[in-house]
C-alpha cells in the first residue's frame, strides 16, 4: 500500500524569479502564467522567499520595487519525499497556502500548494473501496472478502461484515484510515471469536 506524497501531487514546472526581478514583470508572470505566487530563487537557483499576489496587494510596489523588496521570507520548503499530512502541517504551522519543493541540493523541482493537497480528499470512492479490499483485507491481512462489506461515500468508509479475531477489529479500522483520501471510519464489524485479554477488553455497561 503506497501513500502519495509531496513528488505526485506537487507542479514540476516552476516559474521563478530572481530577487532583482521588477515589480511589474513579477505582475507580468503571475497573470501570463495563471498562477499566484512565485519562488523567488538565488543564482544557484535556491530558493530565498515567495512573492504572491497578496504581497503585491499589500505591499503597494511601486515602479522601483523588486521581488526582493515584495517577498514573504525566508522560504518555507518541502521535499518531495514528504508526505502530504507533513506538508499540510507546515503549511498551517506558518499559516502559508504553498511551498517550494527543493531537492538534496536545496535547488526548487517543483510547487505545492493547499489546492494540490485538497485533491487527495476528492480521490474517487470506488478506488478507495478498491484499495481497501484488495490491498489492506486481501493482502496484507489475508481476510476473505467474502466476509466482509466496504461501503464508501464521499470519502466515509463504513465497514461490516467479520472478522476471524476481535484484536483483528482495531488493525482493520487503522489501516483503513491511513488509506488516502479517507475521511472518516465507521465501524459495523463483528467478530468470531475474542482473543484479548479480559483487561483489554471494554468494559461493559451496567
Amino acid at each position: 500500500m503506497r501513500h502519495r506524497c509531496v513528488a505526485d501531487l506537487m507542479t514540476p514546472s516552476v516559474i521563478t524569479v530572481q530577487p532583482g526581478t521588477a515589480f511589474k514583470e513579477v505582475a507580468r508572470l503571475l497573470d501570463e502564467f495563471g498562477i499566484t505566487a512565485l519562488p523567488v530563487v538565488d543564482e544557484a537557483g535556491r530558493p530565498v522567499g515567495v512573492v504572491s499576489e497578496a504581497d503585491l496587494l499589500q505591499k503597494h510596489g511601486s515602479g522601483t520595487a523588486t521581488a526582493a523588496d515584495l517577498m514573504s521570507a525566508p522560504a518555507v520548503t518541502a521535499r518531495p519525499g514528504w508526505s502530504v499530512v507533513r506538508a499540510a502541517r507546515l503549511m498551517r504551522r506558518n499559516q502559508i497556502k504553498r511551498l517550494p519543493v527543493v531537492d538534496s541540493g536545496n535547488h526548487v523541482i517543483g510547487i505545492v500548494s493547499r489546492s494540490d493537497l485538497i485533491q487527495l480528499f476528492l480521490r474517487r470512492d470506488r478506488a478507495i473501496q478498491e484499495e481497501i479490499l484488495e490491498d489492506i483485507l486481501t493482502r496484507t491481512l489475508q481476510l476473505s472478502p467474502s466476509a466482509l462489506t466496504v461501503d464508501v461515500a464521499d470519502g466515509v468508509v463504513t465497514l461490516s461484515g467479520s472478522v476471524p479475531r476481535s484484536s483483528l477489529v482495531p488493525i482493520v479500522l487503522r489501516l483503513c484510515q491511513s488509506v488516502d483520501g479517507v475521511v472518516d471510519v465507521v465501524d459495523r464489524l463483528a467478530y468470531e471469536q475474542d482473543d484479548l485479554p479480559v483487561d483489554a477488553r471494554p468494559a461493559e455497561e451496567e
